[in-house]
């Protein structure tokens, strides 16, 4: 793929990331626009790292998701490495590459694969996860492909951030307008100062072990603490 194509195309593919509405939306473009950059490529799959674990919540065929995540389960893999110790990982051939050779067999026998390369996606701050790009054909990416895809790795970190980012942003605020319609109901039901209103609030949730969003919610939906006609809390 000569510079200008390329050019062109991440243009839009930036473009096309950037519209997406929420994350799962931003994986599955992820996926879908991955292969237009590689001239061999039959499967692609994103790994995210979440908390203690890293997932594969999106791919190309629920095959390779299952045989994708399956790395993490046995501590290897070309995309655990990736995430683990180093930035790209480049496989020629999958059928004789000894570094991980459970997961090799695996994927050669599942979906004759023989060929990958992993891209870390990561911003500044933080490792979100990898890019995972596959092919039927040994030897199939050059050193054009391993350049070209850091950089759409890097397109892709940045755009899930944000996208991740602005659903957490969405998701705060959300709560924050929740509980604060919560705390007037009861502040006005039950004549309460705005301190004590949440309190009873934060010791409900607490009592009862539920977020404090989800019974706030109630709270809202029902006009009241729940178990209480007119007591505070039932007291």
């Amino acid at each position: 793929m000569d510079t200008e194509v390329f050019a062109r195309q991440l243009g839009a593919a930036v473009r096309d990331l950037n519209a997406q509405p929420d994350p799962p939306h931003t994986l599955q473009r992820m996926v879908e626009l991955t292969p237009e950059f590689f001239d061999s490529c039959d499967y692609v799959g994103v790994s995210l790292v979440e908390h203690d674990r890293i997932r594969t919540p999106v791919a190309s065929t629920e095959e390779l998701r299952r045989l994708d995540e399956s790395q993490y389960a046995l501590g290897q893999g070309p995309c655990f490495d990736a995430i683990r110790r180093e930035e790209t990982v480049i496989v020629d051939d999958l059928a004789i590459d000894d570094r991980w050779p459970d997961w090799g067999r695996a994927m050669v026998a599942g979906l004759a694969v023989r060929a990958s390369i992993s891209f870390r996606l990561f911003t500044r701050d933080n490792t979100w996860g990898a890019l995972n790009v596959y092919s039927e054909q040994p030897g199939a990416f050059a050193q054009d492909d391993v350049l070209h895809g850091q950089v759409i790795a890097a397109m892709c970190a940045v755009a899930l951030a944000r996208s991740i980012n602005d659903d957490q942003l969405a998701s705060a605020l959300e709560t924050r307008t929740v509980i604060g319609q919560a705390t007037g109901i009861v502040m006005e039901r039950y004549g309460l100062d705005p301190e004590t209103a949440f309190n009873v609030m934060r010791r409900l949730s607490s009592e009862h072990s539920r977020k404090l969003r989800d019974l706030a919610a109630q709270v809202v939906a029902e006009r009241r603490l729940p178990g209480s006609a007119d007591g505070v809390g039932g007291s």
